[in-house]
């Protein structure tokens, strides 16, 4: 018969590899992702590097989306890494590999966050002009693109990185709670709330096109 531990271990590995099949993660990615890890294990920075590849273009895209600054995003992100680095003697498999990435990426962004005197700054819609797109949808108009880049910046940054979580990179409630550390029902209510709260401000800004 089976121990309790060992079934919740099995349970922990089923749902991070749900988290990482909804993130778009093929099976032979999986494999060459765990072949990186225990080289990175063993302090190959090299391996290191590659294998935060795999995850950088949506890690960028979750801090830039909180930051709203390339600069901070870049300064984020290496801050991160180092950590990430540092603890993967810590990292125990119990969770997906991307997701305790993001997990730390989120942290130090909120941290950052946290430290800004002025408090949070909302990108408007000339800096949303020049943002880069880490996932760009070819069938958007620019004006779409530009509404819903606005529409993001103004909603609270924990609400914001769940709707990045889970709408953009297609994580589960159950992955993307591990990630931001609350329950499941927390990012139900918080999913719920800004889904609201940007078909409200998209479909009042449409509203303020079709007048002009």
């Amino acid at each position: 018969m089976a121990s309790a531990s060992g079934a919740n271990e099995r349970t922990g590995e089923e749902a991070s590899k749900r988290g990482d099949r909804a993130a778009g993660q093929k099976p032979e990615e999986m494999a060459v992702e765990t072949h990186l890890l225990a080289r990175a294990r063993t302090g190959d920075l090299e391996a290191f590097v590659q294998l935060i590849g795999l995850h950088d273009r949506a890690l960028r895209a979750l801090a830039y989306r909180l930051l709203e600054d390339p600069q901070q995003m870049d300064d984020a992100l290496q801050e991160a890494y180092l950590k990430a680095f540092r603890s993967l003697g810590g990292f125990e498999g119990r969770s997906a590999f991307g997701s305790w990435l993001h997990r730390i990426v989120y942290n130090v962004c909120m941290d950052q966050l946290r430290q800004r005197s002025s408090g949070g700054r909302y990108l408007s819609l000339a800096d949303a002009d020049d943002m880069p797109d880490p996932m760009p949808d070819p069938g958007e108009v620019a004006a779409q693109r530009l509404d819903l880049a606005a529409a993001l910046a103004s909603l609270p940054p924990k609400m914001r990185a769940t709707v990045l979580l889970v709408d953009a990179e297609g994580m589960d409630y159950q992955t993307a709670a591990q990630v931001l550390a609350v329950p499941v029902g927390t990012v139900r209510s918080r999913l719920s709330q800004a889904r609201g709260l940007l078909r409200r401000a998209l479909s009042e800004d449409k509203r303020g096109h079709d007048r002009s």
